[in-house]
C-alpha cells in the first residue's frame, strides 16, 4: 500500500513524479537510490547514469520533431503532410527524408506483393483453362462451355475486383485529375475485357447470334484481365524491389554509424553509451577496429583510418593528435581518445545521408521531355484504340465486334507508358546512390543532368588544387649555419605570430623535430615582416622590402629568390645582427592527386581555368606545372562570378570547384556548382556536387557518373518508346492480313511488362559503372 505522506522522488530520465513505494523500478548509483516512472526510463539511466546524474541529458539540444512529409515517387512536387495517394497518378506517396537504419519493410511492397500471388494463383489456373489445347490439356472439350464461362468468372472476378483495386484507384485519379498516364490505360483496358466478359456470361442471350460461337455461349476475356493484372502486379513488385536496392546505399551509409560510443567522463571512469546520448565536447575512446561514433578530432593517440566509405578513397588515412575525424570511419590498429565536435544531425555522415535521400527525389530535366510525351501518349492511344474497335466493327470478319474489343484492349494494355515513367527516376536513384559509395555526393537531379554537358572547369587555388595549409619548402643558409638552425631561428621569431606563413615556419620547425627558442621585444611591421631578439641577438623576417628598409645588399642572393618565386613560393629573408642570413621559402602544395585528375579531366574534353586571388606569378607557376589552359589571378569573389557568367553568355557549359566562403558566389552562378568536403559549409550549400574527399579526382568520378547516367536515361526513354511504337500499330491488327491472327491482350501485357523490366534491369547497371 501506498504511503500517503512519502516524499515524491523525481524521475532523473524523464522528470516525472514517482512515489518510492509505490512498486516502480528502482536503481542503486553511488550509493544513492534513483525511482524511475516505468521500465524503459529505468533501463536508459542503468546503461548510462553519468549522462542523467550530471544533468546533461538537459542540454540535449531540444529541436521540435518535424512532421514527416510525404511524396510520389514519380511526381516530387506533390508533397502533403501525410500518407495517401498521389492526386496526379494514384502511385503511394512514400516519407520523404532519409530513412531509419531499422525502418521496417515497404508496405506497399508487401501488399502488392500479397496480391500478385493471388492473381497469379488464380490466372494460371484461368490461362490453363482457356489456352490448354495449346499445350495438349483440352479443357474447353473436356468442361461444357457455359459452366467453363462460369468457373472463368469466378475465378477472374477476386483478381478484378479486389487484387486490381489498387491500379484502379490510380486510374480514375487520373483522369478526374486530368493527367492521363499508365493507369488510365490499365483500367479502360481490364474494365473493358472483364465488363464485356461479365455481360457476355449473364446475358449471352442479348447479344446477337453472330457473337455467339456454342451453345449460346458468347466468347469471353477473363483471361486477359486477370493475366493482365497479374503481369502488371509483377513489374511493380520488381520496381518497388529495385527501388528497395537503389536505397541500399543510404542504408549501408546509416549501418555506418555505431550504436553506441566509449565516453569518457570527468570522473575518470568509462563506458560504452548509446549514441545519441553523445553530446558535443565529450571526450570519447575509439579502439582498434571500432568505427569513429561522430565528428570531432583528435586528443591522444595515433592510428590510421579508413574512409573508404564515404570518400571513395581505399588508403587509410594516418591520424594524429589536432587531425579531424569523421563518424563512420573505421579506425584500423591504433587507439584514440577524440573530443566530440558535430554530433547527430551535424555529423557529415547524418548531411551525406539527407544529401543523397534528397537526390534520389529529385528530377532531371529530361523528365520533363517524358511527361510532355506521356500527356499527349495517352489520349492518342485512347483515340487508336477507338479507331480500331470501330474499323474492326465495321470491316472486321465475324463476329466482328469480338474481334474489335480484342484489338482496343490489346492496344490498350500494350502502350502502356510504364517503362516511361520509370526511365528517369531508376536511373536517378541508383546514380545517386552510387555516386555516394564513390565519394561524390548529388544534391539533385539537375546537377547531374547538367555536369554531363560541362565544357569548361573553373577551379578556385587554394584548398582545391593545393592543400590549402602553405609549408616550408626551401631553406637556403648563407652564413655558417646550418639550415635546422636558420628555420628555428625563424620559428622563434615566428611564434608570436599569427600570420598563415608564420603557421608554416613554425610548423616545419616541429615537423623536423627541432627546438624553438623564445623571442623578445617582438615587433610586427605591418606588411614587411617581423623583428624581435632570439638566444640574444637581433633578428628580422620579412619581404623585400623589409630588407630595403635595412638597407642589405641582395645582390648574393637575388636570382635564387627569382627562381623560388618563379616556382610560386613565397620567399622570405632572415637577417641576424643587420647581415643577411638566409631565405626560408613558403608555398602552398599542390594535391598529390591533382596532376592525374587534371589530365583526367582533360581526356574527358573539359577545358580547366584557374580563377584565384593569389598574385599572377604564382597562379602562372602552378598552371605551367599543371598544365591549366587559362588563368585569372588576383580575382575577388565578384570577379570570378563575372568571369563565369561572361563563359555562359559564350554559350560554354560552366561547372566551377571550390571550398571556401569566397567561392560560394561563383559555385551558384555556374551551371553546377562543386564544393570541396573538406571546405566551407556555405560553399556545399552553394554547390550542385559536394566531394567528399575534396579532391579533383572525386570530379572526373562526378563527370563519369552524369554521362554514364545520361547515356542510361537515354536508352531507358529509347526501351520504352521502342516497345510502344512497335506494339500498338501490330495491337490495333496491322499484321492480321498477313498472319489471320490478332495479338491477344496477355500477349499485350507481357510485352507492357518487358518494357518495364528491360528499363530497370538497365537502370540497375549503374550500381556497378566504373568511376575510377
Amino acid at each position: 500500500m501506498t504511503n500517503v505522506n512519502a516524499t515524491p522522488a523525481v524521475d532523473p530520465v524523464c522528470g516525472m513524479n514517482v512515489m518510492p513505494d509505490s512498486g516502480k523500478p528502482s536503481h542503486v548509483h553511488n550509493d544513492e537510490k534513483y525511482h524511475f516512472c516505468s521500465q524503459k526510463c529505468h533501463d536508459k539511466f542503468v546503461a548510462d547514469p553519468y549522462f542523467y546524474v550530471s544533468g546533461n541529458h538537459k542540454k540535449r539540444r531540444k529541436t521540435a520533431a518535424k512532421a514527416t512529409e510525404y511524396t510520389c515517387p514519380m511526381h516530387p512536387e506533390i508533397i502533403q503532410d501525410h500518407p495517401g495517394d498521389c492526386p496526379k497518378c494514384g502511385m503511394a506517396l512514400e516519407p520523404m527524408g532519409a530513412p531509419s537504419a531499422d525502418d521496417g519493410p515497404n508496405e506497399e511492397l508487401v501488399d502488392f506483393t500479397r496480391r500478385f500471388w493471388v492473381s497469379t494463383a488464380l490466372a494460371l489456373p484461368l490461362l490453363i483453362l482457356t489456352m490448354g489445347e495449346m499445350v495438349g490439356l483440352p479443357f474447353e472439350r473436356w468442361i461444357d462451355a457455359k459452366l467453363s464461362t462460369w468457373v472463368q468468372l469466378v475465378l477472374a472476378t477476386p483478381v478484378v475486383l479486389w487484387a486490381a483495386i489498387p491500379f484502379f484507384k490510380r486510374g480514375w485519379s487520373s483522369i478526374i485529375n486530368r493527367s492521363p498516364n499508365m493507369w488510365t490505360l490499365i483500367m479502360l483496358g481490364v474494365a473493358a475485357a472483364y465488363g464485356f466478359s461479365v455481360v457476355a456470361t449473364l446475358f449471352p442471350t442479348s447479344f446477337p447470334a453472330s457473337f455467339q460461337i456454342d451453345h449460346g455461349v458468347v466468347p469471353v476475356y477473363f483471361e486477359a484481365a486477370a493475366v493482365i493484372i497479374a503481369l502488371v502486379f509483377l513489374g511493380q513488385v520488381l520496381e518497388l524491389r529495385a527501388r528497395e536496392q537503389t536505397g541500399s546505399a543510404i542504408k549501408a551509409l546509416l549501418d555506418l554509424a555505431p550504436k553506441s560510443a566509449r565516453r569518457i567522463n570527468p570522473d575518470g571512469s568509462e563506458y560504452d553509451v548509446p549514441l545519441e546520448n553523445i553530446l558535443e565536447g565529450d571526450t570519447l575512446r575509439v579502439r582498434p577496429g571500432e568505427s569513429i561514433p561522430v565528428d570531432g578530432i583528435v586528443l591522444e593517440g595515433r592510428s590510421s583510418v579508413d574512409e573508404s566509405m564515404i570518400s571513395g578513397e581505399p588508403v587509410p588515412v594516418e591520424k594524429n593528435e589536432g587531425d579531424k575525424l569523421t563518424g563512420g570511419t573505421l579506425n584500423a590498429t591504433g587507439s584514440l581518445v577524440m573530443k566530440a565536435e558535430h554530433v547527430g544531425a551535424d555529423t557529415m555522415l547524418s548531411k551525406i545521408v539527407e544529401m543523397v535521400a534528397s537526390a534520389q527525389r529529385s528530377r532531371a530535366p529530361i523528365q520533363g521531355l517524358a511527361d510532355r510525351v506521356a500527356g499527349w501518349f495517352v489520349p492518342g492511344v485512347v483515340i487508336i484504340a477507338v479507331i480500331a474497335f470501330i474499323i474492326w466493327s465495321f470491316f472486321g470478319p465475324s463476329p466482328a465486334v469480338i474481334h474489335a474489343i480484342v484489338a482496343a484492349v490489346s492496344v490498350l494494355i500494350i502502350a502502356c507508358p510504364c517503362a516511361l515513367g520509370l526511365a528517369t527516376p531508376m536511373s536517378i536513384m541508383t546514380a545517386t546512390g552510387r555516386g555516394a559509395n564513390a565519394g561524390v555526393l548529388i544534391r539533385d537531379a539537375e546537377a547531374l543532368e547538367r555536369f554531363a554537358a560541362v565544357d569548361i572547369l573553373v577551379v578556385d587555388k587554394t584548398g582545391t588544387l593545393t592543400e590549402g595549409r602553405p609549408k616550408v619548402t626551401d631553406v637556403i643558409s648563407l652564413d655558417d649555419q646550418d639550415e635546422n638552425a636558420l628555420l628555428a631561428i625563424a620559428a622563434g621569431l615566428e611564434k608570436g605570430s599569427e600570420h598563415p606563413l608564420a603557421e608554416a615556419i613554425v610548423s616545419g620547425a616541429e615537423e623536423r623535430g627541432l627546438d624553438i627558442p623564445t623571442a623578445s621585444d617582438f615587433n610586427a611591421v605591418t606588411g614587411m615582416g617581423v623583428e624581435g631578439r632570439v638566444n640574444g641577438k637581433t633578428v628580422t623576417l620579412g619581404n623585400r622590402a623589409m630588407m630595403e628598409r635595412q638597407k642589405l645588399d641582395m645582390s648574393e642572393i637575388e636570382s635564387r629568390a627569382a627562381d623560388l618565386q618563379n616556382e610560386g613560393k613565397t620567399v622570405m629573408y632572415v637577417t641576424r645582427e643587420g647581415a643577411l642570413a638566409g631565405i626560408v621559402a613558403v608555398a602552398d602544395p599542390v594535391k598529390e592527386t591533382t596532376q592525374e585528375a587534371i589530365d583526367a579531366l582533360h581526356n574527358l574534353g573539359i577545358k580547366i581555368i584557374m580563377a584565384t586571388g593569389d598574385n599572377e606569378r604564382t597562379a602562372k607557376a602552378v598552371a605551367a606545372r599543371l598544365g591549366i589552359d587559362d588563368i585569372h589571378a588576383d580575382a575577388l569573389p565578384e570577379n570570378k562570378k563575372t568571369l563565369i557568367e561572361e563563359l555562359r553568355e559564350k554559350g560554354h557549359h560552366i561547372a566551377m570547384a571550390g571550398d571556401g566562403v569566397n567561392d560560394a558566389p561563383a559555385l551558384a552562378a555556374a551551371d553546377v556548382g562543386i564544393a570541396m568536403g573538406t571546405g566551407a559549409d556555405v560553399a556545399m550549400e552553394s554547390a550542385g556536387i559536394t566531394l567528399v574527399k575534396g579532391d579533383l579526382n572525386g570530379i572526373v568520378r562526378a563527370r563519369k557518373l552524369a554521362v554514364g547516367t545520361l547515356q542510361n536515361i537515354k536508352q531507358n526513354l529509347f526501351f520504352a518508346f521502342a516497345y510502344n511504337g512497335l506494339g500498338i500499330p501490330i495491337a490495333a491488327g496491322i499484321l492480321y492480313p498477313f498472319t489471320g491472327t490478332l495479338l491477344s491482350p496477355m500477349i499485350a501485357a507481357a510485352a507492357m511488362s518487358l518494357s518495364s523490366v528491360s528499363v530497370i534491369s538497365n537502370a540497375l547497371r549503374l550500381r556497378t559503372i566504373k568511376l575510377n
